[in-house]
Order: structure tokens, then C-alpha cells, then sequence
């Protein structure tokens, strides 16, 4: 394994990720602005039964190709390397045309009846019209992914996100003329848009690339095994089966939570229209600059599991320790410093932004769910590159569990901040329960001085004196006052990472094998 294949394929996604969510920040305020905060929260709704099908035609197998890939790469076993994708692709283009048909054929009866929302209904069969292709690409990246080659995956995304904000800009003002719901069809139809011409990408780059891709794999590895189709979709099936069949019961739980809160807002006291707007404001406003900087820790986690996995099947322990050990140290110390951004300036970045002060209200209370939504997600990717999917499962299924039973005790009587507290208290949960499953399997060693102390004192300090800079020059100088913003974030960003460096939280030798 080249030593830095991990690194370099992480900073290529993380800089993918990182230009998709700028690029879908704007994105966001210009549908803000143009729904308003209730139909943005219809938007909203739909996307429980998208991730519930994406689940079912994708997630799984996307996974499974990956750790298979992996594996059989590390073995010099191309040809069912080659073998593996195809299948892979076949059984979720099936799959997803199956619930394509059933989500278009039953469309009213879910707005109606489950959304509770019927101005949902006509999204939802544009909607389903994509699923095929989402399973074509999600096959593609696994396979890409299991070989370390990222940078495909990671154009990927980017070509996804322009197209549908092109699309959006170019035609919602032509179609639209202030019709709102036309906006928020061709929101949909720009989703389903930028799905496609992403998809039409990924199979382009697997016919240029297909003589390339396996160049890199080991030759001396031993023979050259070649499974019959019918063995790999076996083996295929035996770790996608489990796997979807855990995610969906999760995927369930999550649509389940989704179309709950709207409900309990309004047992609150608030109108239909104001359960949707504090809902579209949560979820379409401050929870997308909360999962920012997750950019760099999905990145991460997407490698992890095919580098976990390859370590295991060669029996390669140090590596897995020493990747667990770094990966965990990281991702603590960036959820440390959102979490300090997001005290500090998540009231002016929504109020601006946005122009919602709830918004910032929002992310101010919701910062502190940094380090345990990021840690979440590097967890579960090694203990899923481990092959104990099930462990993961459980533990999610606690967390949400525990957290859909504070939302209808709490949301009733508190509102919104019930949801937090239900947030912060699942999140807490499954990084403790992830975190005793990883320390049985492996042997990492938990930095604490420089994972957490270092960087909570550095970003306290630092934060409160860029505070002070920012709110003096927003009441004495006629700047923009959002460059002003932006400006003392990355100031604060620059001078976290100088001190880090000078007090050698961040090493070299965490970089070398």
C-alpha cells in the first residue's frame, strides 16, 4: 500500500466536498429566497424517502463493492475486480427501477398519508425518475474508492452540484415567474438533472479509465484466482444483504424521525406553517453549515474502510491501530474547532447568510454537536472496514432510538430545543457505544492533550479575540459586513492551525508509516 494513498486520496475529497458545500451554500440561500422557509421545508420532506431508497438500491452495495474491491485489488485478483462492479451494477439498476415505479405509481399516498403534506406528491414522482442512475454512480465510486483512485468520486460530486445550480439559476426564473410552486418542482427537477449528467460522467470514466484503473494492483501476490460471476454476487449478497437490511431499519427510524418533528412542533402550539418553516430553518439552514467541515471527516471515513479492510485481510494490525489512532485524532481536533466557530460567530453566519436570525439561533445552540457527528461517522467507517457492520448498527439504533423518544417527550413541551437536546444527547451516545466497540478490536492510542485540550484552550482564547476584532470592525468600518465575517473565520482558522503547529498538536510523524 503506497504510504500516503490514504492522505492524498483524503485531501482530494476533502476538497471536492469543500467546493460542493460552498457551492451549495449559495445554492441554499438563493432557495431560501425563493421558497421562503416553509416550502423549504417541504423540500425537505422528501429527501427521508430518497435516502430511504437510496438505502435499498445503493448504500449497501456501494460499501460492499468497496471492501470487496479492496481486497481482491490487494490480491492481484483483477479480473474479479472488473467482475464485482458489474454485478454490482446490475443488482441496484433493478432494484432501483422497482422502487422507482412504486415511489411514482404511490406518490399521493405517501405525501398524504406519511408526509402529511400533499403539496409533496408532484416532487416525489420527479424524484423517483433518478434512482437508477444515483445506483450506477454509487457502484462506480465504490468501485473507485475500494482502489484508492479518488479523484473520479470526487469530480463527481463537484459535476453533480454545478449542474443543478446552473440549472436552478438558468431555468427556475424563466419557468418559475414567482410561481412558488414551480420553484419548488424544478428544485426537484434540478436534483434529478445534476444526478444524471453525474451519472453520464462516472460511465464515461469507467470505459476511458477501465485499462488503467488495475494498473497499480499487485502482480506477485499470488495466482491470479478468477471467481465465477455466480460465487461473486454470492459473496456480494452475504455482506449487502446485512448491511442494507441495517441501514434501512436505520433509514426507517431517521424518515420516521423526519416526518415526527413537524408533528411535535405543532403539539407545541405551532401552526402547520410554522412547524414546516422551523423545520426548513433547522434542516435546510443550520444543519448544512454544521456538517461543513465534515467534508474533510466524510472524506476520511470513505477511505478508511477499504484501507481498514485491506489491513485486516493481510493481517497487518500496527497499520490498523496507527490509522485508527490518527484518524480519530483528527477528526476530534476538527470537531473542536467548529464547535469554537460556531459558539463565537453561528449567530451572525445565520443572521447574515440567511438573513434568519433563527438560523443563527439554530447553529449557535447545535455547535456543540460537532466532535460527536464527525467522531460518529470516522467510527463507524472503521469499525465497518473491520466487518462488524452489525456493531454499528445496533449502537445507531440506540442512539436514534434514544433520540426519537426525546423528541416526543421533549418537542411538545419545549420545542425546537428538545430536537437539540435529543441531538446532542443521541450523537453522545453512539460515539461512547463506537468508541468501546473500536478500543475491543483495536490498539489505538487516544491522544487527549493534543486531540482536545490543545485545541478547546487554543480555539477559546483565539476566539474570543477575533470576536472583539470582528464586532469592532462591524460597528466602525462601512465593510460588507459579510466579508468582515468570512474574513474572521479565516483568521481564526489560520491562527488555530499556527498554534497547533507551534505546540506540535499537529506532527509530521503522524503522516508516515
Amino acid at each position: 500500500m503506497n504510504k500516503h494513498s490514504l492522505i492524498k486520496g483524503t485531501i482530494i475529497l476533502t476538497i471536492a466536498g469543500i467546493l460542493t458545500r460552498i457551492i451549495g451554500f449559495f445554492y441554499r440561500i438563493y432557495l431560501s429566497n425563493a421558497m421562503g422557509a416553509e416550502l423549504l421545508g417541504i423540500y425537505q420532506l422528501i429527501f427521508p424517502v430518497y435516502s430511504l431508497c437510496f438505502t435499498i438500491y445503493a448504500s449497501g452495495l456501494q460499501t460492499s463493492i468497496s471492501r470487496i474491491v479492496a481486497a481482491e485489488a490487494s490480491k492481484g485478483h483483477t479480473e474479479n475486480v472488473r467482475r464485482i462492479l458489474k454485478i454490482g451494477i446490475l443488482l441496484s439498476v433493478v432494484s432501483a427501477t422497482a422502487l422507482s415505479v412504486l415511489i411514482y405509481t404511490n406518490s399521493n399516498f405517501i405525501a398524504v398519508h406519511l408526509l402529511n403534506e400533499i403539496r409533496s406528491e408532484s416532487s416525489l414522482k420527479i424524484l423517483a425518475i433518478v434512482f437508477p442512475f444515483c445506483g450506477i454512480t454509487a457502484c462506480i465510486n465504490g468501485y473507485y474508492y475500494g482502489l484508492r483512485k479518488t479523484m473520479i468520486p470526487a469530480s463527481t460530486q463537484l459535476i453533480e452540484q454545478i449542474v443543478r445550480v446552473l440549472f436552478i439559476y438558468l431555468v427556475v426564473g424563466v419557468l418559475g415567474r414567482g410561481d412558488i410552486k414551480a420553484t419548488l418542482d424544478l428544485a426537484v427537477y434540478g436534483l434529478v438533472i445534476g444526478e444524471i449528467a453525474s451519472n453520464l460522467y462516472n460511465i464515461a470514466s469507467i470505459i476511458v479509465t477501465k485499462k488503467t484503473d488495475l494498473t497499480n494492483t499487485p502482480s506477485n501476490s499470488g495466482p491470479n484466482t478468477i471467481e465465477s460471476h455466480r460465487s461473486l454476487c454470492k459473496e456480494l449478497l452475504r455482506l449487502t444483504i446485512p448491511l442494507t437490511g441495517n441501514r434501512l431499519a436505520l433509514s426507517l427510524l431517521h424518515s420516521f424521525e423526519a416526518i415526527l418533528i413537524p408533528l411535535m412542533l405543532r403539539r407545541y402550539g405551532f401552526t402547520n406553517a410554522e412547524s414546516l418553516s422551523s423545520f426548513g430553518v433547522l434542516n435546510g439552514m443550520a444543519m448544512p453549515f454544521i456538517m461543513f467541515p465534515s467534508a474533510i471527516t466524510n472524506a476520511l471515513a470513505v477511505l478508511l474502510l477499504p484501507t481498514i479492510s485491506e489491513a485486516q485481510a493481510l493481517g497487518n494490525h500496527r497499520l490498523i491501530g496507527k490509522t485508527t489512532t490518527l484518524a480519530i485524532k483528527y477528526t476530534l481536533i476538527i470537531g473542536v474547532f467548529s464547535t469554537g466557530i460556531f459558539v463565537f460567530f453561528g449567530m451572525p453566519l445565520g443572521t447574515i447568510v440567511y438573513d434568519n436570525e433563527t438560523a443563527g439561533e439554530y447553529l449557535r445552540l447545535m455547535a456543540l454537536l460537532c466532535p460527536f457527528l464527525y467522531l460518529t461517522t470516522t467510527l463507524g467507517s472503521i469499525i465497518n472496514g473491520l466487518g462488524k457492520a452489525t456493531v454499528t448498527f445496533y449502537n445507531s439504533v440506540i442512539g436514534t432510538t434514544l433520540r426519537i423518544v426525546i423528541i416526543v417527550l421533549l418537542v411538545p413541551n419545549i420545542g425546537v430545543y428538545g430536537y437539540l437536546v435529543g441531538l446532542l444527547l443521541s450523537q453522545l451516545t453512539i460515539t461512547l457505544l463506537d468508541g468501546r466497540a473500536i478500543l475491543k478490536e483495536t490498539n489505538f492510542n487516544l491522544d487527549t492533550a493534543n486531540s482536545l485540550a490543545k485545541p478547546f484552550i487554543i480555539v477559546f482564547f483565539c476566539g474570543l479575540l477575533i470576536l472583539k476584532l470582528y464586532e469592532y470592525f462591524s460597528e466602525h468600518t462601512s465593510l460588507n459586513q459579510l466579508v468582515i465575517l468570512l474574513s474572521s473565520c479565516i483568521i481564526l482558522c489560520a491562527i488555530f492551525l499556527g498554534f497547533m503547529l507551534m505546540f506540535k498538536a499537529i506532527s509530521r510523524e503522524d503522516f508516515s508509516h
